[in-house]
């Protein structure tokens, strides 16, 4: 049996204290997961897609701009046109009033005359009528006549053919000569007028 005592006897390994499965000497524990890690894919190539939005909003930014320079040169031209046909309009509706206001003229010139002759009478009557179917039809044309006397002197609306002593303010009109007229917002014709000034200071004896 002594031969025996010189035999090799095997190595036993001594149970895990957790009751776990024994395992060969150098094996991974079997509750270790092994992990596998990806690699991050690479980010997409964006500059070029950056590039063409900011084309795309550089092109719509230029249309819009041509827009609208395209719709205020157009309302330019509509605005134009409007006005040159007001203008072609006004321009021949002067015309003819203009021919008409001196008939006007000669009609109270006559009316005037006549009463201060002969007081009234159914001529003088007759002319009256004619003149006011005149003034009637001015109205309806918006034509109006413009008040002068004993108004204070406007360039815009009078025209001043003398001047004389008197009484009143300077600068006020104290005699018509001849009716002015507006056409609406625009003048026809200027009123004729004399225009008051400052009496000259006397002399001293």
């Amino acid at each position: 049996m002594s031969g025996d005592a010189n035999q090799d006897v095997p190595e036993t390994t001594a149970p895990p204290a957790d009751g776990g499965a024994v395992g060969e000497v150098g094996e991974v524990p079997s509750e270790v997961i092994p992990v596998e890690v990806e690699a991050p894919e690479p980010a997409p190539e964006t500059n070029g897609a950056e590039a063409k939005l900011a084309a795309l909003e550089k092109e719509k930014k230029e249309n819009w701009d041509r827009y609208l320079r395209a719709a205020a040169d157009l309302e330019n031209l509509r605005k134009r046109q409007r006005r040159e046909v007001e203008d072609a309009r006004y321009e021949t509706k002067g015309k003819v009033l203009k021919e008409m206001l001196p008939v006007v003229d000669n009609l109270e010139r006559a009316i005037e005359h006549a009463t201060q002759q002969s007081g009234t009478n159914p001529i003088v009557e007759g002319v009256q009528l004619v003149l006011r179917q005149f003034l009637t039809a001015f109205e309806r044309l918006d034509v109006v006549p413009i008040e002068a006397a004993s108004q204070p002197f406007d360039p815009n609306l009078h025209e001043a053919i003398s001047q004389q002593d008197s009484d009143q303010p300077p600068g006020t009109v104290v005699q018509v000569l001849q009716r002015g007229y507006r056409s609406g917002d625009r003048l026809l014709r200027p009123a004729l007028v004399v225009v008051a000034k400052a009496p000259a200071p006397k002399a001293e004896s």
